[in-house]
């Protein structure tokens, strides 16, 4: 079994996952929508750019603060909204959101979470943010936005890329039920596991206290019917009652168009996740990298924008500031480390995540995130200059060092 001490990055609490949680598990957490182009381009694509770093400056302190959603956080990052983490480790939502606040990093709990509103809000004063799928029934809906006002949540997130579930195949290849079932298909894949087998079984049945407040109802009855209830036609008009009604930082998370981050901020949203759902939802849609840029362009000051999708790195939390986002959101790495190790995993991750961040821009020479802009990066398969004026590009054209017109 690995030893957190030697988790020196992202790849290796993912391998520490793989040998800790039954194969269902965490091909859930891994797997996206049909073939998982978008899951994997999410990641990959930031390799698309290049730094371009500026040296003989001060750097002997590095600035990360940044105040997003009414939220101080010490370093840009909002750990994602992930349902029914305690599947993974008993220490779920709670461990998280306390490794978060150690951290000073922003919590997003999720209406699917096996921690309720309440719990959260004794568990932690760090920032809060509640993850809100809507029903159709918008007394429901301000009924848990109340529950967030009352337990002190600092901002509410709707999420609107979830209206159908997407296709995700290798969960019905892996026979992954909810909660976890042993089957004839299964049965392997649980005893070969018993080290989460030992945790799950010893932590206790868990429910969905965000989804009914009945703690002895069956989860997977509550799924079921939270899914049969999901709003199917999330309009704008509700974002902007529901944005009024909450009266504080509001977000719509599943955007990547233009377009509907204008129409998001004509609707009283003051932040927008750029986000294709981590892979999970269409299949085949853009890498969020590839087009936070130009939604910041075109949006300005106007409102905010987080980056969810494809965070494995310290260098991706500085790409994605460089082109324009205010802050970065992930739920994978995270949900490795708690796999893992539990809540002390998640919170020698952060650590890492922070340092590597720290240390990037510092490498780039830029100690303030203030300072962060378009200049610092460059298309990683932009010609060098010579070649282009052999190859008879006029100086200046398609040049993509730096990349774009840079943005502070």
């Amino acid at each position: 079994m690995a030893k957190l001490k030697n988790c020196l990055g992202t790849a290796d609490f993912m391998a520490a996952a793989q040998r800790r949680l039954p194969r269902p598990l965490f091909d859930y957490i891994c797997g996206g929508s049909d073939d998982e182009k978008t899951c994997v381009a999410n990641v990959a694509s930031f390799d698309r750019y290049d730094f371009v770093p500026r040296y003989l400056t001060d750097v002997t302190k590095i600035n990360m603060q940044r105040k997003v959603l009414g939220c101080d956080l010490q370093w840009p990052l909002i750990l994602a909204p992930t349902g029914m983490s305690r599947m993974f480790h008993p220490d779920g939502e709670i461990g998280v959101a306390k490794a978060a606040a150690e951290s000073g990093v922003g919590y997003a709990l999720s209406t699917m979470a096996t921690a309720s509103i309440e719990d959260i809000g004794k568990a932690t004063n760090g920032p809060k943010i509640y993850q809100l799928y809507l029903l159709a029934d918008d007394a429901l809906n301000r009924e848990s936005i109340d529950r967030c006002r009352a337990s002190g949540f600092n901002a509410v997130c709707i999420t609107v890329d979830t209206v159908v579930a997407g296709n995700r195949e290798r969960d019905v290849r892996s026979g992954l039920t909810v909660p976890p079932r042993l089957s004839a298909g299964s049965l392997a894949a649980f005893v070969s596991r018993p080290a989460w087998c030992m945790g799950y079984l010893s932590g206790g049945a868990f429910t969905l206290p965000n989804v009914s407040s009945d703690r002895n109802a069956d989860i997977s009855t509550l799924a079921a019917f939270f899914a049969e209830k999901m709003e199917r036609h999330i309009s704008w008009d509700q974002i902007g009652r529901l944005a009024s009604y909450w009266g504080g930082p509001i977000a719509v998370k599943g955007l990547q168009s233009v377009s509907d981050v204008r129409r998001a901020a004509d609707a009283g949203a003051s932040a927008v996740i750029i986000s294709n759902h981590g892979g999970r939802q269409l299949d085949g849609s853009a890498a969020t990298i590839d087009i936070v840029a130009d939604i910041a362009d075109s949006m300005g000051d106007q409102i905010e924008i987080i980056l969810d999708g494809g965070i494995r790195r310290g260098t991706h939390i500085t790409k994605a500031l460089a082109m324009g986002a205010r802050a970065c959101m992930t739920g994978r790495p995270y949900l490795y480390a708690l796999s893992a190790f539990g809540a002390p995993g998640v919170v020698r991750w952060l650590k890492l995540m922070r340092e590597e961040t720290e240390r990037t821009l510092a490498l780039l020479g830029c100690p303030d995130l203030q300072l962060l802009g378009r200049d610092h990066l460059r298309a990683a398969d932009a010609l060098p200059e010579f070649l282009r004026m052999q190859a008879g590009v006029p100086h200046g054209q398609n040049n993509s060092a730096p990349l774009l017109v840079a943005r502070k």
